[in-house]
């Protein structure tokens, strides 16, 4: 699962949630915008969020930002990973992260890159995201 879009792939992410390392970064970045820390304080490894869809997680994100009176301008994200190739699922994966953030996603940047052969990302081992996003406070 990356940005939403259920990858067919010989390997998969592990983690807690669905471990969906796209939609973790871009609630990492709201958070941290926020100054309200990261994922797993709000969302610990409890029975209560196992297997949970990162896109009800950022869904939760999208309206503690709400709440705020802050509302999402843009977001900007990589991906590192070797394989599989994701520039197919780069419109589907748009579309799955503006729709809890209430943006169009001609607002939501999603770029891939790989490792090279460098790490444990280029060594196909592991996939890597970060998430920069800009938010405003409503008047």
């Amino acid at each position: 699962m990356i940005g939403g879009v259920n990858i067919e792939f010989g390997m998969g992410l592990d983690g807690h949630s669905d471990a969906d390392v796209l939609v973790h970064a871009v609630c990492d970045a709201v958070l941290g915008a926020l100054g309200l820390g990261d994922l797993g304080e709000h969302f610990p490894e409890t029975a209560e969020f196992e297997g949970i869809s990162s896109l009800e997680l950022l869904a939760a994100v999208a309206g503690m930002m709400s709440e705020r009176g802050y509302r999402l301008v843009n977001a900007d994200c990589t991906i590192n990973a070797e394989r599989p190739k994701l520039s197919v699922y780069r419109q589907m994966m748009k579309g799955n992260v503006a729709g809890p953030l209430g943006v169009p996603p001609e607002r939501i940047s999603i770029k891939a890159t790989r490792g090279e052969g460098l790490g444990p990302v280029g060594e196909g081992l592991a996939i890597a995201a970060r998430a920069v996003v800009l938010l405003v406070k409503e008047d």
